[in-house]
């Protein structure tokens, strides 16, 4: 891979500007934790970025369906060396079961920025999540969960329901101590065929219609007879994540076990997707940072018209949105972990603190997404022709990129949920009494501009009809997004420097006021080379 990538065999660690000064600012236990961030940079920049390569290129999983006795199995084959990392990396999801921070396992997921392999390990996660707040009688599968030994997943989508969790159709039955499970297709069920244990929505007897129906169930690979308890049709073909196997699994009479009370399963199931959409936050921000260094490394390496290419003006502001982009969306994102770190341990019903982490992540997901879309493509555009071939490394981050506006619910989908939200729980109240005393501190003309900005968003919301609310609902969800990023950057300047009041002046200017660049940045490396030169 040393010759497709730039930014491969450095330690991504060393290489990145903003998550320190963030990390310094929200996690306490941050210095008890440098040199370990630094150990898995290496790893990161390093064989895990190369695996995750060579597997999406070359290695794929293969879905094996019967041993040599002619017994469905339903396996996936693993690349030797793709299987060992995954052992490797196993050690990620432990810090919140072990007394220690969400802060802590997103930062390592931000650095690794695979979306194929951290997949495998937060769906993982999701599943640990589940039996840790609500079924501890079955702690024996969260010690295996977090020790590597077994794999977790999340089945939910249904083939005919898509993001609808309230047209889901699988029946759940008790049968004894356990119950069984009946039903269509799990639709894009990642990690079929290496899950050990997976958690999914199924509609006891008797439940009503729609999402309050749906109960949360554990169902393992092998039922207590150790017979296959579901099957896998097939593995689907996907554009990128090519590490993840992903299928579609079959319930015929499949052994489960309810998680917590059947009633409250649709709240297990959105606090479930919460951690995933962190996830998606994390790892979409982890591919923009990957493809800014290797953007930025390119610029500082080749020559084009007699100079080399961070020379130029209209580099250095193709540069200049890099860096701004990658700094506010990091800024939001561990925002927004910090405070589901600090409401993740309330069960339903939940108090504002748990709301307001939720509307954050709707927040932080959708506008990460774009970030990461955005910043990726431009990196292909930097490197010119090179940028659209396959062979080297930026390519991929952008067909990766591609995917996180759609897992875990498109924009669409977290602008109703934002919705939901502020109207039943007064989510926004909260965000407000955050984000405003933040840019008030700053009292900029840019940061008088970003608090006006959230108050008309939300005030159009509150005046409109529930139709017109929605259909104003995303624009609305994205301005709320970038006016954050704003305050966000200006707090953190007063704990890390000038650099991010900056950022924060010229993110208001591009999202806020929707004007280019000003051109004071183009002669202020501060901004666009926030690494020395190689």
């Amino acid at each position: 891979m040393q010759f497709q990538s730039y930014a491969y065999g450095k330690n991504h660690w060393l290489l990145e500007p903003d998550l320190a000064p963030i990390l310094q600012r929200l996690w306490p236990e941050f210095a008890q934790h440098q040199a370990e961030l630094g150990r898995f940079g290496e790893l990161a920049g390093g064989r895990a970025y190369q695996i995750a390569d060579w597997v999406d290129r070359a290695a794929p999983p293969e879905l094996v369906m019967h041993d040599l006795n002619g017994q469905r199995v339903d396996r996936a084959r693993l690349d030797p060396a793709h299987a060992q990392l995954l052992q490797d990396l196993a050690f990620i999801n432990r810090p919140p079961y072990q007394g220690g921070s969400w802060l802590h396992h997103f930062a390592l997921g931000y650095l690794l920025a695979d979306t194929g392999l951290y997949c495998t390990l937060i769906v993982t996660n999701q599943t640990a999540y589940a039996i840790h707040k609500y079924a501890p009688e079955h702690k024996a599968w969260l010690d295996q969960l977090l020790s590597g030994h077994f794999w977790g997943a999340t089945w939910m989508s249904e083939t005919q329901a898509g993001s609808d969790l309230g047209a889901n159709t699988t029946l759940a039955h008790p049968d004894g101590d356990c119950w069984r499970l009946n039903g269509p297709d799990k639709y894009f069920a990642s990690n079929a065929g290496i899950a050990d244990l997976a958690i999914a929505t199924a509609r006891p007897p008797g439940a009503p219609a729609g999402p309050k129906g749906i109960a949360l169930f554990l169902v393992p690979r092998l039922d207590d007879q150790g017979q296959l308890n579901y099957h896998l049709r097939r593995f689907k073909r996907k554009s990128a994540t090519r590490a993840v196997p992903t299928g579609e699994v079959e319930f015929h009479n499949s052994q489960a076990y309810l998680v917590g009370e059947a009633e409250l399963g649709i709240y297990y199931t959105l606090e479930n997707l919460t951690v995933s959409r962190l996830a998606n936050t994390a790892g979409a921000m982890g591919m923009a940072r990957k493809a800014h260094l290797e953007a930025l490394l390119r610029t500082q390496a080749r020559a084009a018209f007699g100079k080399n290419l961070i020379e130029h003006p209209l580099v250095r502001y193709d540069l200049t949105d890099l860096a701004v982009r990658t700094a506010g969306g990091l800024a939001l994102a561990f925002h927004a972990i910090q405070a589901f770190d600090r409401a993740w341990l309330e069960t339903p019903p939940y108090t504002s603190a748990y709301h307001h982490a939720r509307f954050l992540s709707h927040l932080a997901k959708n506008r990460t997404a774009d970030h990461a879309i955005f910043t990726t493509q431009l990196a292909m555009e930097i490197f010119g022709g090179l940028g659209f071939m396959e062979d080297f490394a930026v390519s991929r981050l952008h067909r990766e990129a591609l995917v996180t506006s759609i897992w875990e619910g498109t924009s669409n989908i977290q602008a109703l949920d934002m919705l939901e939200a502020m109207h039943k729980k007064a989510a926004h109240e909260p965000f407000l009494d955050e984000i405003l005393p933040m840019l008030q501190r700053a009292g900029t003309d840019s940061a008088r501009l970003a608090s006006q900005s959230i108050q008309k968003a939300l005030s159009e919301l509150s005046a409109s009809p529930a139709l017109q609310a929605q259909w104003l609902s995303k624009t609305a969800l994205s301005t709320l997004a970038d006016a954050a990023q704003v305050a966000l950057l200006y707090d953190l300047a007063e704990s890390a420097g000038e650099r991010y009041a900056k950022l924060a002046e010229l993110y208001a200017a591009h999202f806020l006021q929707h004007l280019p660049y000003p051109a004071w940045a183009l002669n202020d490396p501060q901004i666009w080379q926030p690494l020395p030169l190689v």
